[in-house]
């Protein structure tokens, strides 16, 4: 096995070891690759390959960081074709924020923009939901 080096700061790293040690990993190199399996596979969706597709993507970050803020809004102008709608909401006593982004894009741009928002530093999560458009059904329309 090949061994790599990755870089970290020390609260993360904290958490990969307290995590290692909770679940019953051998050690910190094994949650790493069981995490790197997981975000390889997150895009590999067979059933959205090839369909147009429309969800949200939410992204939460510290509060009052204008350089992710700008980061954010830069992200929404450079996949303007893909986001059709964003919000910002601060959460909680100033303990953070939210952007949240509904999309309308195919599975490789979608899969493009949650990478970038999970690229830019102070960000904490970034989750999605995606449903592929053909596959939304009007439940009133056999009845007109």
């Amino acid at each position: 096995m090949v061994v790599v080096s990755v870089s970290m700061d020390d609260a993360l790293l904290d958490r990969v070891d307290e995590f290692a040690d909770e679940h019953g990993y051998t050690g910190r190199s094994e949650v790493i690759r069981e995490a790197a399996r997981a975000l390889l596979g997150e895009f590999d969706d067979r059933r959205l390959d090839g369909r147009e597709l429309t969800g949200t993507v939410t992204a939460l970050f510290e509060y009052d960081s204008p350089a992710v803020e700008r980061r954010m809004m830069d992200l929404r102008r450079e996949y303007e074709s893909l986001v059709v709608s964003n919000a910002h909401h601060c959460v909680g006593d100033e303990r953070g924020c939210v952007e949240t982004f509904v999309v309308e894009g195919d599975l490789s741009q979608i899969s493009a923009f949650v990478g970038a928002l999970r690229s830019t530093a102070e960000t904490m999560t970034v989750d999605y939901a995606l449903n592929p458009i053909d596959g939304i059904v009007d439940p009133l329309a056999s009845e007109r």
